[in-house]
């Protein structure tokens, strides 16, 4: 009698949700400054981004002028208004040079605007297009925390050199580059109370999760503290922290941003690169100010974090931190505010298989950032 063979149960995959805002990183990240010209000559000089584009009276634009520069996949744009009695200088004249837009690379623009002002977002501006001869791009755009915004941008179908109503930047002045390579995350400072509302926001109108979090215990010193929320979209290739004052002594610097800032707003940008130590050599000889680390932290750095490629005196020389995971490491490092205000600064990161944010320089970098608030006057 033949014996029958049940057939092997199939497991059904777990159903997959579907990303309804699938980011492809950031396109380009628009600061309205005092003087565009000057301040893309800063960043060309000090940090090695190269002429892109123009836009202004130029070109059709009579009310601002706007500046593209770029250094592998990062994009700034910075923009003046022409004349005093402008939205964009009104937002100078509340927060000084600060970044108004954070862009993101989309396939559809109208897709991800009817998406997020569907689930809450409130509107900045609906799907236009804008075209010349090289084609055309798709822009739409939501309000986030305090003046900041998104801007979702299609431009598949855009061959020029940055979008229509600018035409390429042609420069004889042309520093080299530093090695940075992409934007790693871009981190906001939200006021007392406000970072769970935001970071709800990210994860019911992006569909962004919260990865990390740490608390006033995490990130504290002697005198002050903040608490903080990592976002990131689905990929990975959109993190957005969220930090807010907690508790303490004297003045975090979050209050501190939010003071001198006039409101909430990016407070860092983080910018990656594959060799940290000869970017921030290259970054120091061209006169970026960055935080002073105390030698003692390197004293115990080997037992901290184990086996790293990197010669520990270089790290020491520069002020880079390192902190372990369990899945690598990285290092980091942080400039002073570039700005008079003590509000905007960078970190120039480079990741070697860590995917954290660096929780065990917490301490250090704090009490560095501390050390020049107490010079300002300010903690």
């Amino acid at each position: 009698m033949p014996t029958t063979v049940a057939a092997p149960k199939t497991k059904t995959a777990p159903a997959v949700e579907k990303d309804f805002l699938p980011l492809q990183g950031t396109d380009y990240i628009e600061f309205y400054v005092g003087n565009a010209k000057q301040a893309a000559h800063f960043y060309k000089t000090a940090f090695g981004f190269q002429s892109l584009a123009y836009s202004g009276p130029e070109t059709g634009v009579r009310d601002r002028a706007s500046y593209a520069i770029r250094q592998n996949k990062i994009t700034f744009v910075l923009t003046t208004p022409m004349r005093p009695n402008h939205p964009v200088a009104e937002h100078h004249h509340n927060h000084g040079d600060g970044v108004k837009v954070l862009a993101l690379t989309v396939e559809d623009a109208t897709s991800a605007w009817g998406e997020t002002t569907k689930r809450g977002g409130k509107s900045f501006m609906k799907p236009t297009t804008l075209e010349d001869e090289d084609g055309e791009v798709v822009m739409s755009g939501i309000h986030t925390y305090g003046e900041v915004v998104h801007l979702f941008i299609e431009r598949q179908n855009y061959h020029g050199p940055f979008m229509p109503r600018f035409r390429k930047w042609e420069s004889n002045y042309s520093p080299p580059q530093t090695g940075l390579q992409h934007v790693d995350h871009c981190v906001g400072n939200v006021g007392l109370g406000q970072m769970n509302p935001w970071v709800e926001f990210y994860e019911r109108v992006m569909g962004f999760r919260n990865i990390l979090t740490f608390d006033d215990k995490d990130i504290s010193t002697e005198y002050s503290a903040l608490m903080s929320k990592v976002m990131s979209n689905g990929n990975g290739f959109v993190k957005f922290p969220i930090n807010e004052p907690a508790e303490g002594k004297k003045k975090s610097q979050v209050e501190e941003y939010l003071e001198f800032y006039n409101g909430e707003g990016v407070q860092h940008i983080a910018m990656a690169t594959n060799n940290i130590i000869e970017t921030v050599t290259d970054l120091q000889k061209r006169g970026v100010e960055f935080l002073q680390i105390p030698s003692t932290y390197y004293e115990t750095l080997p037992d901290r974090v184990g086996h790293i490629d990197e010669e520990l005196n270089a790290l020491r020389r520069l002020g880079i931190l390192v902190d372990r995971d369990d899945e690598g490491y990285l290092l980091q490092i942080f400039t002073k505010p570039v700005e008079d205000r003590p509000t905007l600064f960078f970190e120039i990161i480079q990741r070697k298989g860590a995917k954290s944010f660096g929780k065990g320089n917490f301490k250090a970098l704090f009490e560095a950032i501390e050390r020049e608030q107490a010079a300002r006057g300010n903690l």
